[in-house]
């Protein structure tokens, strides 16, 4: 219900109660002689500011140029390229903003990557969204493949429905995505090999340190799936996972995966001076953290459920991998 009735709600608080909240405590602190001015000039301003942010904020797309350096990398992937996209939220690119798909689509394949990997929230709320922007999706070329993992949003958790239903709606899309030529990663992996290296790309399926999030994710299983070649325990792997919670709670602990890739906190949407409330709730929430050679990026999103971004655009990520 929450995710049904947020964008109603964000325009609400918005557009008047955070701008009539910014006059009366203007009116209330400040000297009567010229607290009301000073509060109907702050009030226009968060207006202009939220207004600012659902059009040319919410646009902006930039490309991040990342690299990341390990010993444990083979050789003959030195170099080796990999565009992240993450949380797209298509219910949302409706319209007039359904040009703002094929901009994505056009600047991921512009990298000329060796691997395109996705990492969760296709859609807001049901698999009906998706449709739309299939043919999109299909335009997504790399050399070793187009790789994805499910978020939270995609398993249908936000339906007012009975479960039964949500099952047949998650299961629904992750058909559509398939259909989309993306290889759909669900505690599975698979091996990229250059000559005779080789390293996997692992996905997990969504798991959050958030009571209410989906919690199928299992880092053993996901690395110890079936594979046409199975890889050695010391091999490079890049794991996909949408939530980056789970990266301190389960992957670091669980196994030797390098190089982690995350969505889901859409960088706050919002930051100021480097800084975002997101933070408050979110250890690991734009960007690259480390915890010694071991490194996870999460991306701030290529959309969000609400249409707002503000000195945080939407973002595709290439990460260069280096041999150190």
């Amino acid at each position: 219900m929450i995710a049904r009735f947020a964008i109603p709600f964000f325009l609400l608080v918005g557009f008047l109660l955070l701008p009539a909240i910014a006059y009366v405590l203007c009116r209330w602190l400040l000297p009567k002689r010229y607290g009301s001015k000073v509060g109907v000039g702050l009030a226009v301003v968060i207006i202009a500011l939220v207004a600012y942010g659902m059009t040319a904020g919410f646009n902006q797309l930039v490309v991040r140029q990342v690299e990341y350096a390990s010993a444990d990398l083979p050789a003959a992937f030195d170099g080796y390229r990999i565009v992240q996209f993450s949380d797209v939220h298509v219910g949302t690119l409706t319209g007039s903003r359904q040009k703002l798909v094929q901009e994505l689509i056009d600047s991921i394949n512009g990298q000329a990557a060796d691997m395109i990997v996705f990492t969760g929230d296709m859609q807001n709320i049901q698999p009906e969204e998706l449709i739309p922007s299939m043919l999109y999706f299909r335009q997504l070329y790399a050399r070793d493949g187009v790789y994805a993992v499910l978020g939270n949003h995609d398993y249908d958790v936000y339906q007012a429905c009975g479960d039964e239903e949500k099952a047949l709606n998650c299961q629904l899309t992750k058909d559509i995505i398939r259909k989309m030529n993306f290889d759909l990663l669900l505690n599975e992996h698979r091996i990229i090999r250059r000559d005779s290296d080789s390293i996997v790309v692992a996905g997990m399926e969504n798991w959050g340190l958030a009571e209410r999030m989906p919690k199928y994710g299992d880092v053993k299983k996901t690395l110890n799936s079936p594979s046409s070649i199975n890889h050695h325990p010391s091999s490079f792997v890049v794991m996909l996972q949408h939530d980056p919670t789970c990266w301190r709670e389960k992957i670091l602990p669980a196994c030797n995966a390098q190089l982690t890739l995350s969505g889901h906190t859409h960088g706050g949407q919002f930051s100021l001076f480097g800084w975002s409330p997101v933070a408050l709730s979110y250890r690991d929430w734009h960007g690259m953290s480390y915890e010694g050679a071991r490194a996870l990026y999460v991306s701030s999103g290529a959309g969000s459920l609400i249409p707002f971004r503000l000195n945080q655009p939407r973002e595709i990520v290439v990460i260069t991998l280096r041999k150190k």
